[in-house]
Order: structure tokens, then sequence, then C-alpha cells
């Protein structure tokens, strides 16, 4: 799996490192933000609560829509309960990146 920022590539699928902001008072993507420990997430925000998953499927929903993707090709691999997420998406690895890359700035 090769790494780049805050995406990794593996075979068919990228894996994305978020930061999520539950009850963010709009869906959306903010760009590429660094931890305190240096390393690169995407930024998001939804306007579910955080509750039963409901902010979880949000995020997952906008990040689907940014990309280009089904839904169903994007799935929370972990941080089920936290903030700091990785979320794996399936599909064409290049399309994929190029998004991701317009997204960083």
């Amino acid at each position: 799996m090769s790494e780049a920022g805050f995406f990794r590539v593996g075979d068919g699928h990228v894996v994305v490192q978020l930061r999520l902001t539950p009850k963010g008072g709009r869906d959306g993507l903010d760009g590429v933000g660094q931890l305190a420990d240096g390393r690169q997430i995407l930024q998001a925000r939804v306007r579910a609560a955080p509750d039963k998953g409901a902010a979880n499927a949000a995020v997952e929903a906008v990040l689907a829509k940014a990309l280009g993707v089904p839904r169903s090709a994007v799935a929370l691999i972990s941080g089920h309960t936290a903030r700091l997420k990785s979320v794996r998406v399936d599909g064409d690895v290049g399309a994929i990146m190029a998004r991701l890359e317009a997204l960083a700035g």
C-alpha cells in the first residue's frame, strides 16, 4: 500500500484518514488539516449527531458524493466512536486520488 498525506492507496481502494465534527451545522469537507503529531487528515463535518451511527453514515455519504463514487463503495473501517476515522473507498484509484488531491488544494 503506498502512502501520501491523508490517504493510503491499496489494490483497488484508497483509505482516507479524516477528523469528523458531528453536529457541525452543515455537511461537507473542509480541506486538509494537521494533527498535533504532524499527521495530515481530511477535515469533515456533518449535521448529524453522533448517535447510533448517524454521524458515521452521514460522513460516508459526504465522502462518496465528493469522490464521485457510489455510497456502497465507502465504508468506515476504524474510529467508529472516535473523531479520528479511517474510511475505505473502493473504485478507480486514479480518479479517487485525483479528487482527494483537488480537495487538498
